[in-house]
């Protein structure tokens, strides 16, 4: 009997994490669709480089927004609703979106994308902690590696996609527009921004029929103040504050998801600094997420067999910083491919800070998990600034003062910083 009920339980937990899987490759899908819209929109709406940056800064500047209120509609729906709830405001974030886009009204089409980023919030904010409690906590980072591998197939895809099917002759476009009268160059423009309008219609129904099938899913719910409670998250301590682990794990996602989006997103834009083909830097995205992708592979198998995950954090932050440095110090297609290869070093970190930040936390992990959370704003703040900064300084310089200075200090966290106030 005991062993039936240990087979019964370990087949649950498989088809639990195949099911969260799944909701990872949606939202890895949703997310590597910005970097290629950065330029999507540059050219669609006719605006500057800073501006289109709004595509990813609305995207997470939602995180910061819609992270705490997520944590407190979960209490109520519990972590199951709470994740069908979030997939529906993508799919009305996805109409929206398509909808402006067509009609090249650029203010709506970024509205389209905060709901997008506001709906991925609440589900951010219920699958990361439920995939990390699901088993043992010191294993966590073993899971969410798996949850990457999802994510990362899904970016991988999601730029060739819309690179071939939305953006296809996009450098021949660019130079017609340039040359056009204004007629001709709004009827050019407005038939591009209009390609995106299926897709997005698709992807909003697709979003609603999976929200539904999540609420009649066999995902079981999980109360984290039972799984996620230590001695050390005892019952001494009554707020987050006494957790100075989590504040400081909050600042450590901030910076990690920034440097993920310079590396992820921002490569065509930094391909396009050295003047590399518009029709060749679209498709860069796809270089970095490969990068990622060898990188789970690679803490799959070594995370917690070889290595713990704090020690693998640490080599990933050291790696960052010498790749980084890589870059600033190369030029042309070299420098862009140690932008690309940062996606290997930042393919482990998602996975090992978020368990070690929520260690411990018992009740308090969904208001935890919320203020992790918060931070993944970063995606929006360090990638504005480099947008900002290179208009008036070496693009490789502004690159390279950005992310170091942010790998050191996911390098302090690794080492010391996810230890304050549990040791």
């Amino acid at each position: 009997m005991a062993v039936a009920a240990s087979a019964s339980k370990s087949a649950g937990t498989t088809g639990s994490i195949a099911i969260i899987g799944l909701l990872f490759f949606i939202f890895g899908f949703v997310t590597w669709l910005n970097g290629p819209l950065i330029s999507f929109a540059k050219l669609a709406f006719d605006v500057s480089e800073t501006l289109a940056f709004l595509i990813p800064s609305a995207f997470y500047i939602s995180y910061f927004c819609l992270a705490l209120p997520s944590s407190w509609v979960l209490r109520r729906t519990g972590m199951k609703k709470g994740m069908a709830l979030g997939l529906f405001a993508m799919a009305i974030g996805a109409l929206v979106f398509g909808h402006y886009t067509t009609l090249r009204v650029y203010p709506g089409a970024v509205a389209g994308v905060f709901v997008i980023g506001a709906g991925l919030a609440i589900l951010q904010t219920a699958v990361n902690p439920y995939i990390s409690i699901l088993g043992p906590i010191e294993s966590a980072a073993q899971r969410i590696a798996v949850m990457g591998i999802c994510n990362k197939t899904a970016g991988i895809l999601a730029p060739l996609l819309i690179g071939t099917f939305v953006m296809h002759g996009m450098g021949d476009l660019a130079a017609e527009v340039a040359g056009a009268d204004a007629v001709t160059r709004e009827a050019l423009l407005a038939g591009f921004a209009a390609r995106v309008h299926t897709p997005y219609m698709v992807m909003a129904g697709l979003l609603a029929l999976l929200a539904i099938g999540i609420v009649f899913s066999p995902l079981p719910e999980i109360r984290s103040e039972d799984a996620n409670a230590t001695a050390t998250g005892g019952a001494g301590k009554r707020g987050l504050l006494q957790f100075p682990h989590v504040w400081l794990g909050a600042l450590c996602i901030f910076v990690y998801v920034g440097v993920e989006v310079m590396a992820g997103d921002a490569i065509g834009i930094y391909g396009q600094g050295f003047n590399l083909p518009l029709d060749q830097t679209k498709f860069f995205t796809s270089f970095t997420l490969g990068a990622m992708l060898v990188g789970y592979l690679v803490g799959l198998v070594a995370i917690p067999r070889f290595i713990s995950q704090e020690r693998y954090l640490s080599l990933s932050a050291m790696l960052g910083v010498v790749l980084a440095l890589g870059a600033f110090l190369t030029h042309g297609y070299v420098s862009v491919g140690f932008v690309a290869a940062l996606g290997f070093a930042n393919a482990m970190m998602w996975p090992a800070i978020f368990p070690l930040a929520i260690r411990g936390l018992g009740r308090l992990t969904e208001t935890g998990s919320a203020l992790l959370v918060m931070g993944i704003a970063g995606g929006a703040v360090i990638p504005q600034l480099f947008a900002v900064f290179k208009q008036h300084h070496d693009f490789q310089l502004v690159f390279a003062a950005l992310v170091v200075p942010c790998y050191l200090y996911i390098l302090y966290y690794a080492r010391r910083g996810h230890r304050v106030g549990l040791d």
